[in-house]
């Protein structure tokens, strides 16, 4: 005859128990409709959906690396881009240009006589402006005036030096004290002209001093 349970030995009892559990814990995982399978199955199908968002995820992160350094970079273009601009302007700024040349010959001490404005040269890529300037003032201050447009905004081109010194009787308007030379030379600026075609400058820009 079968001997009950209730006087099973306790660590028969356990194990019986301990197997019980087992069996009905993997038949709540893997037998459909049971509430641990249902379970089960939706956390499966969440950790899916999770793998491509976390590799979304991650490509949007390279991109906002990415688009910060291409930000960094259009900045920097753009600094780049607006010195380009101030040393090679897009319009001629013949008044901005002279106003500067002057100042700078009144800084050093250098007397302008005249300033007068050539033919615009067009290029492939830009356009020349040259001027004729006549001046005078010591030897020094001369080649200090020089020195100062070569700091100037924009660039400029000196050529056609021709110099002589005051004391051949060479200079023919009132000179200050100790001016020592007097000559004539050109200064050519450039401009991109906005894809303008080119017009000639106004001949005859005088400016005394």
């Amino acid at each position: 005859m079968a001997t009950p349970f209730r006087e099973w030995p306790w660590f028969l009892q356990a194990l019986f128990y301990l197997g019980l559990t087992i069996v009905l814990v993997l038949a709540g995982l893997f037998v459909p409709g049971l509430p641990l399978s249902s379970v089960r199955t939706d956390l499966q199908a969440a950790q899916d959906q999770l793998k491509p968002l976390e590799t979304e995820v991650g490509n949007l992160r390279v991109y906002k690396q990415r688009r910060s350094e291409l930000q960094s970079e259009m900045d920097a273009l753009q600094k780049q881009l607006a010195t380009l601009q101030t040393i090679v302007p897009e319009e001629k700024e013949a008044d901005q240009f002279i106003l500067m040349v002057q100042r700078a010959a009144i800084t050093g001490g250098v007397s302008i006589r005249s300033l007068t404005s050539m033919p615009v040269v067009q290029k492939q890529y830009y356009y020349e402006l040259p001027f004729t300037i006549e001046a005078d003032g010591p030897y020094y201050s001369v080649l200090d005036f020089f020195a100062r447009m070569g700091h100037l905004s924009r660039i400029i081109n000196v050529g056609d030096l021709k110099l002589a010194s005051t004391k051949s009787g060479a200079g023919k308007f009132r000179m200050a004290p100790g001016t020592s030379v007097t000559g004539t030379f050109t200064i050519t600026t450039f401009f991109t002209n906005g894809g303008q075609p080119p017009a000639a400058a106004p001949a005859g820009a005088q400016a005394k001093k």
